[in-house]
């Protein structure tokens, strides 16, 4: 094939098509790329791509490039299906044009040779991968250049299997890391970059290539620290960021030159790149905590140097010191970020998560929906708060996470630090440096709260102050920062006058902002109320009036940015004020406006997710005053899970034809189903009737879709179910149950995690209605529940809903739970031992204590764990307080004295004396 000639009429064919690609015409377009399709059914077809790119010089580069970039997507999605002679081809002939004297095609070409080898595997293409180490040394720079180029791409894109890689016996690595370190000092400052990034691909903990020559690797960044090239000094700054975060030991003789180095480079006011690659030096410093005593004497000289990084630069004001009312200014398209499924906790009580989610307690029985890849929140979006036109990652943002996890690092030692420069800052007459420092100020809230408590009474009226300063870009980040201190003016052991003096004007003040004429500063205000109205919950209370008239008031003055921030808020609100929400007064303030902008919505409009997210909230908290609305809202979720999982079925059988549709739509729908069914209760029974095609029927379909968000949510909405309208689902019990009972694991992977949690919590309240009808599946749910329950690796909230669902399956069937107790009645009472007392705990432990009395052996050798257990609980109910009392007296009287005494023994003074004082014992 090496000797393969393109037709003259092929070829001509195919550039007349790549040459109509780049028509200004959409039609034009389309039909030169069904074309372009169409010819990957012709044998030789990525042949002609490949002769096109490296044998037609005088063609027009955007040409030639546009083959190679059809040529790389052919090989890496349809190698497979490439006849060997056409890989040959295209292996012999690529690299003639690496050394192009056009850098696009230099790039393309070099693209070409990473993707080929990424996707054939450098073993099965030796001779790619030394063709590229020969012409790395070649004369010809650009060769040289291009060869370095797909040496870079590749050490990124597969560095690990570079370094498993063996040749005959030998590392191909042991030969390219030193030929790197080589190039490392070429005349050419694209090699030199070229070189470095190759090497800084193999920085690891473990025993690689790089490893044997970290001292003279270390030695030659230190020598191009001072590097002309812009791009050489920025990969320095990533060299050495990696070296901190993976080889410390490295590093730490040369600390203090390295830190000189970084503080410079951090100062770099001509290049931002270069900037804030330093600048993430400080935040991987302060993120590992066995490099605190390291970093902890270079504070004097690091704080001022972020504390500076923070200040709006000359281009950022140039963009973002905008007009001061632009409220009534539509937004662009550009302007407003895709919406990310939020997961927001229910009304109803929930066991606690193994996070501890925002450091509150907080239960959690269920979960709502989210995307796999939100499972953890980034902690970079807190600095999101300014929202620039451009949203990427900037040095301002950088050195304010640097400052917020080196002042939880340091607490009161960097506050000292700080406290001088930040009194100049707030209280500086220009107003970059007075934002800057309120922008600081918010950033230390977490770590440095002890120490700067008593400065807040000054500086919380000051934050509030600023809200009045004519620039928006003050008022903004003021509204930020007062919500970062929002729980201080609320918190637990304030005085009514505490409040009145901060709550209340922070509260007013952030309303105000949210009703600005700058929507930067409406955004931030909303933001930060939205947090407020956590930590506030039911102390909204006496305002809710003024609140709901100011919040929606913003939906006629809101561009369509804001307005899902505004849903957001007000589903915030819903969460934290519940039932407080169910009066007519209130309802008749916000419905109308909800219910207008519920109307005016498309089913596949993407504002129609927060809104629908905003109702699941509303809902809940309104609760039978929902009933006027229910009928329209419970009929068009109802629409949406239909067409949605037609339009995913269409997919899956013609996925060609058809696109895969957006399951945001479909989650949303069920968990606002699973809202309208906990705030109407029982009054849903009739919606459930009346609904076509019924929802048991979507459901069933929703519980084996393959996506595991679409499953948490429905697992969600079945319990629901069960809990308010159990007389429809009881004829289908023996539908759901298996499916229910095949998404119990003990070892889910973690996308599945909320799906198991769901579905086990679903169980518990199914068997709580279903009483002795649930016998023919204890025993399925047992062998599920209690090896989770046994399991080392299970999440904390699962293995805390098993325990709850373990205990509701024996109020119903003890008989069938007792005689298991022995096995898994230790771990239960140390899963729930320590949650928080409420009615889903209070059922566990009266079920465990219902399967003692039936087999009280089988608590035999844990009853330790069970005194302890009991004595844990703050106030149990009548009922559990009588059960607790009949089995520690039954079991004295078993017990001889010692053996008694024994039991207590082993239990903390303050749990005995509780247990004697509650029960005689």
């Amino acid at each position: 094939m090496s000797s393969w000639t393109p037709s003259p009429e092929g070829l001509q064919e195919l550039l007349s098509c790549l040459r109509s690609s780049g028509s200004p015409d959409t039609k034009v377009q389309q039909q030169t790329q069904e074309r372009l399709e169409s010819f990957n059914e012709i044998p030789g077809y990525n042949s002609y791509l490949v002769y096109i790119l490296t044998q037609m010089p005088g063609e027009d580069v955007t040409v030639r490039s546009m083959a190679g970039l059809l040529l790389k997507n052919n090989i890496r999605m349809r190698l497979e299906s490439f006849d060997p002679d056409v890989v040959a081809y295209v292996q012999a002939n690529i690299f003639t044009a690496i050394g192009d004297s056009t850098s696009m095609i230099r790039n393309t070409v070099s693209t070409v040779i990473d993707t080929l080898l990424v996707e054939l595997g450098p073993e099965k293409w030796t001779e790619g991968l030394s063709k590229l180490m020969e012409l790395a040394d070649s004369d010809n720079q650009l060769a040289q250049e291009g060869a370095f180029n797909a040496l870079d791409k590749l050490c990124q894109d597969i560095p690990k299997r570079l370094e498993q890689l063996e040749v005959g016996g030998q590392r191909p690595l042991d030969y390219m890391i030193p030929k790197f370190l080589t190039h490392i000092d070429s005349p050419y400052p694209k090699i030199r970059n070229f070189a470095l990034s190759c090497a800084i691909q193999f920085i690891s903990p473990d025993n690689n290539a790089l490893t044997l020559h970290l001292e003279p690797f270390v030695v030659a960044l230190f020598k191009h620290a001072t590097d002309d090239s812009v791009d050489v000094r920025k990969t320095v700054c990533q060299a050495l960021v990696q070296l901190l975060a993976t080889r410390p030991d490295v590093l730490v003789p040369h600390m203090a030159s390295v830190v000189e180095f970084m503080l410079y480079s951090t100062q770099d006011t001509t290049n931002e790149e270069v900037a804030l690659e330093a600048c993430e030096f400080w935040l991987t410093f302060a993120e590992d905590p066995e490099l605190v005593n390291q970093l902890r004497p270079y504070l004097p000289k690091v704080v001022p140097v972020l504390l500076q990084s923070m200040v709006y630069s000359e281009d950022d004001i140039l963009l973002l010191d905008t007009e001061e009312d632009d409220a009534a200014v539509p937004d662009k398209a550009s302007d407003i970020k895709p919406h990310l499924l939020s997961s927001k906790a229910h009304t109803n009580e929930r066991l606690e998560d193994a996070e501890g989610a925002n450091g509150q307690g907080g239960h959690m029985s269920r979960e709502r929906a989210e995307d796999d890849e939100d499972e953890e929140e980034d902690d970079d979006d807190e600095y999101d708060e300014d929202e620039e036109a451009y949203t990427e990652w900037n040095l301002r943002k950088c050195s304010a996470a640097a400052l917020d996890v080196m002042a939880v690092a340091f607490e009161a030692e960097l506050l000292e630090v700080l406290l001088p420069y930040l009194k100049e800052k707030l209280f500086s007459q220009d107003w970059l440096d007075r934002e800057s420092g309120i922008l600081a100020l918010g950033a230390i809230a977490e770590g440095c709260i002890t120490g700067i408590e008593p400065h807040l009474p000054i500086l919380m009226k000051f934050l509030v102050n600023s809200l009045n300063d004519k620039k928006p870009l003050v008022r903004s980040i003021a509204c930020w920062t007062i919500g970062r201190y929002s729980s201080w003016t609320i918190k637990e052991d304030a005085t009514a006058e505490h409040k009145q003096q901060y709550f209340v004007p922070a509260m007013e003040g952030l309303l105000r902002m949210c009703l600005d004429n700058n929507k930067r500063v409406q955004e931030a205000g909303c933001s930060a109320f939205a947090t407020l109205e956590e930590e506030a919950g039911p102390e909204l209370e006496p305002f809710l009036g003024s609140i709901l008239s100011n919040l929606v008031y913003a939906f006629n003055k809101y561009q369509q940015k804001n307005l899902l921030i505004l849903y957001d808020a007000i589903g915030t609100l819903a969460d934290a004020v519940g039932s407080s929400l169910n009066n007519q007064a209130y309802i008749d303030i916000l419905m109308p406006p909800l219910i207008a902008k519920w109307g005016a919505l498309g089913d596949q409009d993407p504002d129609l997710i927060p809104l629908l997210e905003c109702m699941s909230s509303v809902v809940i908290a309104i609760g039978p005053g929902f009933a006027q609305y229910a009928q329209p809202v419970f009929n068009r979720c109802i629409s949406i899970v239909k067409q949605s999982l037609i339009e995913f079925q269409q997919y899956q059988q013609d996925p060609i034809n058809y696109d895969e549709p957006d399951k945001t739509f479909l989650i949303v729908s069920l968990d606002l189903l699973s809202g309208l069914t906990q705030g109407l209760n029982t009054a849903i029974t009739q919606l459930y009737s009346q609904s076509d095609p019924p929802v048991l029927t979507l459901l069933s379909l929703c519980l084996q879709h393959p996506d595991a968000p679409v499953r948490q949510s429905s697992y969600a909405l079945l319990g629901d179910t069960a809990i308010s309208c159990f007389p429809i689902l009881k004829p289908t019990l023996a539908q759901f149950m298996p499916v229910l009972i095949s998404h119990i694991d003990v070892e889910p992977r973690l996308a599945e995690v909320s799906v198991c949690n769901n579905a086990a919590w679903a169980a518990g309240e199914i068997a709580l209605q279903a009483g002795s009808d649930m016998e023919q599946w204890v025993n399925p749910l047992m062998e599920r529940l209690v090896p989770i329950l046994l399991s080392s690796k299970a999440a904390r909230s699962l293995t805390e809903n098993s325990a709850v669902t373990i205990g509701r399956l024996a109020i119903v069937c003890p008989q069938l739970v007792a005689p298991h107790l022995e096995v898994f009645v230790s771990a239960w009472c140390q899963a729930l031992a320590d949650i928080k007392d409420n009615e889903e705990k209070d059922s566990a432990f009266r079920g465990i204590c219902a399967a003692i009395q039936v087999n009280p052996n089988g608590i035999s050798a844990a009853f330790g764990y069970f005194l302890n257990a009991v004595a844990r609980w703050t106030r149990p109910s009548d009922q559990l307080n009588e059960m607790f009392k009949t089995i520690l007296l039954a079991f004295k009287g078993m017990s001889e004295g010692p053996a008694w005494d024994a039991q207590l023994a082993h239990l903390p003074p303050v749990i005995v004396q509780r247990l004697r004082e509650r029960y005689g014992v």
